[in-house]
């Protein structure tokens, strides 16, 4: 068994299967021909592939409480700690930005919202909020944000649209998202399911994280740790379930109720974690994660950019039509 002042393999793991599942949903050999359990739901619901941003975000939580913990402990200034946090989500947009100029390098085809420039939006107010707010503070702000989303979306008219309504691009996240940002940075769909209001629920799956990592630095041993994390899964999955009835579950709208019930699930699935590596000690099994997590973002923008010299070279013809193809 680990003790707190300990790297805990579980969560290296949970981040490198987590990020080699995104990669697997995000750069198929060819569109249109996936496997059914690697499609996101087209519309409400959920599919296993669905789980997978929730999850890293839901890490990158933990991470920010577990690292940023121990830097306080180090005597590092507050202020010095949110500087670098600034120039860490700027980098991490940034490089968001730079992908969506694939392949052509084209400015003016150039798309705001990503899947990276949400993990930097999430990120830079998430890990303020972890050093501004106690554990109490944060779980406060996150029902009140996962409340207020829930009103806003369902209760508010919204112009030319009415009240309540959750269709693709008519909705009051596409709404406030035609209002932020430019049209000619938006979606040519007119929606993005990683745009600008959707990613305030986001925050709260991240809060979710940076709790159960405070969880895992208390001073209690790891059963007991354990017991509360699966109690609390379970609670938030019940949750999730409820709200389902009235705010559907819809990841492209990250709806309230999907935050709480894959938050359940992440948490779950991180106590399973702990308990096979860093209880019994099984931690071979997490090798091939431990060497993805290592360099998460770094692994994933580069499988972006093989993706792009897959698709616009004779590679994808040569592998997917001579190898993978079977007729």
């Amino acid at each position: 068994m680990t003790n707190n002042s300990k790297r805990l393999i579980s969560l290296d793991a949970f981040r490198g299967f987590t990020i080699a599942a995104m990669i697997l949903v995000n750069f198929p050999a060819k569109w249109g021909v996936q496997y059914d359990f690697v499609k996101h739901a087209k519309w409400n619901g959920i599919t296993p592939a669905d789980f997978i941003f929730p999850f890293f975000i839901f890490i990158v939580g933990v991470s920010i409480a577990l690292s940023y913990t121990k830097q306080i402990n180090a005597g590092l200034s507050k202020s010095l700690m949110m500087r670098k946090i600034v120039i860490r989500s700027l980098k991490i947009f940034t490089v968001g930005m730079l992908l969506r100029l694939l392949p052509n390098f084209d400015p003016g085809n150039i798309e705001l919202p990503g899947v990276l420039q949400r993990i930097a939006f999430v990120f830079l107010l998430s890990a303020i909020l972890f050093l501004i707010t106690n554990w109490k503070q944060q779980a406060i702000i996150g029902i009140g944000i996962l409340t207020l989303y829930s009103i806003a979306m369902q209760l508010i008219p919204v112009q030319g649209i009415g009240t309540g309504i959750l269709e693709p691009g008519k909705n009051m996240a596409s709404w406030i998202d035609s209002m932020v940002i430019p049209a000619s940075l938006l979606n040519k769909k007119g929606f993005d399911p990683d745009g600008f209001f959707s990613s305030f629920p986001a925050i709260v799956t991240c809060i979710a994280g940076i709790l159960t990592g405070q969880l895992v630095l208390r001073e209690i041993s790891f059963n007991k740790k354990l017991i509360v994390m699966i109690i609390a899964g379970a609670v938030l999955i019940i949750a999730g379930e409820i709200w389902n009835l009235s705010f559907p579950i819809n990841k492209k709208l990250w709806t309230s109720s999907f935050v709480l019930y894959t938050a359940g699930w992440a948490v779950i699935v991180f106590a399973i974690s702990i308990w096979v590596a860093d209880v019994l000690g099984y931690q071979k099994w997490a090798t091939p994660g431990i060497i993805f997590g290592s360099n998460a973002i770094a692994i994933y923008v580069l499988s972006d950019v093989f993706q792009t010299i897959f698709l616009h070279s004779s590679l994808q013809s040569f592998i997917y039509e001579s190898l993978i193809k079977i007729n």
